[in-house]
């Protein structure tokens, strides 16, 4: 049993260090051979769960191979768990990119004046992200009205025009 509560605590150590240093134990890792889902924190959840449930599992049943096989298996579910995990956490936000088309039809803030044959700026917040845009409109709008983007101009530049509550 002293040896399942030995791997256990492995797991909790490396779990510790990868917290710590967790891009340095997934580069050590990946230099073996690792891939995204074979980071410190999989391998501590795997030797944690080997352990852990490998050492309850001997005090329940006495047999050492039915510990070992129980443990091992609770090992590659728990490490492939937190495998996929952070695989997902990683991704996450590489695909927010904020198109400005659409913006057509949000409403926005005007921060500077935006004058008759001339450009303004607007203050937008689209998809939880603050955005500052140049603004052009028919005709003059002063600071402090809203405004509805009604057409994209540029990446950078769009068309509005008041918005009236």
């Amino acid at each position: 049993m002293s040896t399942f509560l030995v791997i256990g605590g492995l797991g909790i150590v490396l779990l510790l260090v990868a917290l710590l240093v967790g891009d340095h134990v997934d580069g050590a890792l990946g230099a073996f051979g690792g891939g995204e889902w074979f980071t410190g924190a999989a391998l501590a959840g795997f030797l944690g769960a080997l352990g852990f449930i490998g050492a309850l599992t001997l005090g329940l049943t006495g047999s050492v191979l039915i510990a070992s096989v129980i443990g091992t298996m609770s090992g590659l579910t728990l490490g492939a768990g937190v495998g996929w995990v952070t695989v997902r956490l990683r991704d996450t936000g590489k695909n927010d990119v904020v198109r400005t088309s659409a913006l057509v039809g949000r409403d926005g803030t005007v921060i500077s004046d935006i004058p008759l044959d001339g450009y303004g700026e607007i203050a937008i917040v689209y998809t939880g992200q603050p955005m500052k845009l140049n603004a052009r409109a028919a005709g003059p709008i002063s600071t402090g009205t809203p405004v509805t983007v009604t057409d994209v101009l540029s990446p950078t530049s769009v068309h509005v025009r008041p918005t009236y509550r």
